[in-house]
C-alpha cells in the first residue's frame, strides 16, 4: 500500500495550494479519505475527509477555505487550500480507512509566510 502526498511548499497568506495523494494498493473507492495535518509538538488535526459516499467533514480552523474531493478512476484524493493563513503551516498527511485498514502517507510540508 502507498499513499503518495504531492503539492506542498511555500506560499504567501491569502495564496493557494493544492495537493493531491495518489494510492496504490488498496481499493481506493471503497475507502474513507482524508487529509491530517500537524506541526512540532502538537497532535495530528483532522483537515478533512471524504467517505467512500462522497460526504464530507472538516476541522473548524478550515471550514469555508479548503475543499476536499476525490477522483476514483485515478484513485487520487485532492485537497483545494484557499486563503491560506500562516496557521496552516504543517506537514499534511494522507490517510485512507476502511474497516479492514488504517494507512497514512508520508506528508508533504506547507509552510505560508505572512
Amino acid at each position: 500500500v502507498q499513499l503518495q502526498a504531492s503539492g506542498g511548499g511555500l506560499v504567501q497568506t491569502g495564496g493557494s495550494l493544492s495537493l493531491s495523494c495518489k494510492a496504490s494498493g488498496v481499493m481506493f473507492s471503497r475507502n474513507s479519505m482524508g487529509w491530517y495535518r500537524q506541526v512540532p509538538g502538537k497532535e495530528r488535526e483532522l483537515v478533512a475527509i471524504i467517505t467512500a459516499t462522497g460526504l464530507t467533514n472538516y476541522g473548524d480552523s478550515v471550514k469555508g477555505r479548503f475543499s476536499i474531493s476525490r477522483d476514483n478512476a485515478r484513485s487520487t484524493v485532492y485537497l483545494q487550500m484557499n486563503n491560506l493563513k500562516p496557521e496552516d503551516t504543517a506537514v499534511y498527511y494522507c490517510r485512507a480507512r476502511s474497516p479492514t485498514h488504517n494507512y497514512w502517507g508520508q506528508g508533504t510540508l506547507v509552510t505560508v509566510s505572512s
